[in-house]
């Protein structure tokens, strides 16, 4: 049999299993074992005679994913296990475009408070507010830029990690739950930072102290507003899922993504810990350590944050994830 023949043969036993994985569709039990048992089928008479086809690489995916999803037993360490190395990099990979979408949205606001604070003298202050720049210019006067993360609290450096934290992840949280007004409290939320962040770096670089507080400034930033990006792209797949249900009723489509979007948000409470950590512990000591040793711990954290959600997942489930879109060479023919 042609590939093509097999393909067109087959596709809507094959779609019918992917909306099952994929898409959350209800399928009865019978006719679930039905596909499995097909599907199985399938991909052995592919192996045989299109063994270097897209459609064997298709139909294993298909496979080992109804496996993992049908046959294959879980225990509760066995699920925390598979959250961490395979849940959430599925469902990052599936929704790669939003994250790197999302990446995108923040540094153009980010440039626009940057640009707009250097060439307007009075944009900063309405940003960061009066008492904040005054305080910080006074520390800049006084030889420590950052000072504000070196003076503690009054309840030590378990307090300032505590309160950090906290606010982090209540900021996190308010920018996933506002993704349930079609994706536009997100935004507004994401526009509000992304000024406020161009504004900060502006002003110290207007003050030539920008080296200095970068180093300590992005020990805790660089995990704290990678995580913030990626809350709001779970805020954004939240609207979206509504807004846009492609072949799903639309409830069946927001609870979807609104699932997957959830499953985002808390995969990223580690990184929101680890900054919160290393703001209340660390950063205090950024003029203690060599620049290296900033640039280290800076790019260390960014590489970890950075790897898993951005390159483990394409690592793990590129060639996984295949829809039969992907093998459908020429869709008028099929």
């Amino acid at each position: 049999m042609r590939e093509v023949s097999f393909i067109k043969q087959n596709k809507a036993n094959w779609l019918e299993f992917e909306n099952y994985l994929y898409y959350g569709k209800k399928v009865q039990p019978d006719r679930l074992a039905d596909l499995f048992v097909q599907l199985n089928n399938d991909l052995a008479y592919a192996q045989t005679y299109y063994p270097k086809s897209k459609v064997n690489v298709y139909l294993n995916a298909l496979a080992s994913n109804a496996y993992l999803k049908v046959v294959k037993p879980t225990t509760v360490y066995g699920s925390i296990i598979d959250f961490w190395a395979t849940d959430v990099a599925q469902i990052t990979y599936k929704y790669r475009k939003l994250l790197w979408a999302s990446f995108i949205l923040f540094f153009v606001i980010l440039s626009i408070g940057i640009l707009s604070a250097l060439y307007d003298e009075s944009f900063i202050r309405p940003i960061l507010g009066d008492d904040y720049v005054d305080s910080t210019l006074e520390n800049i006067a006084n030889g420590d830029p950052a000072a504000v993360y070196t003076n503690g609290t009054a309840y030590g450096d378990i307090g300032s990690f505590l309160g950090i934290t906290i606010n982090n992840i209540r900021v996190g949280l308010l920018l996933y739950i506002s993704g349930i007004t079609l994706g536009l409290g997100t935004l507004k939320i994401l526009f509000s930072n992304g000024i406020m962040v161009g504004s900060f770096l502006t002003m110290f670089y207007k003050e030539g102290a920008f080296a200095e507080s970068m180093s300590a400034i992005w020990i805790h930033g660089a995990m704290e507003i990678f995580g913030m990006v990626i809350e709001a792209a779970a805020g954004l797949l939240l609207g979206l899922g509504w807004l846009f249900p492609g072949t799903l009723r639309r409830k069946q489509a927001f609870l979807l993504t609104g699932k997957e979007s959830l499953m985002i948000v808390m995969s990223t409470l580690p990184f929101t810990i680890a900054a919160g950590l290393l703001e209340g512990f660390i950063t205090q000591y950024y003029n203690e350590m060599p620049f290296w040793g900033s640039l280290t711990i800076i790019l260390g954290t960014l590489g970890i944050i950075g790897y898993y959600y951005l390159i483990y997942p394409i690592r793990k489930y590129h060639n996984t994830t295949l829809r039969l879109e992907d093998i459908m060479v020429n869709n008028e023919e099929l």
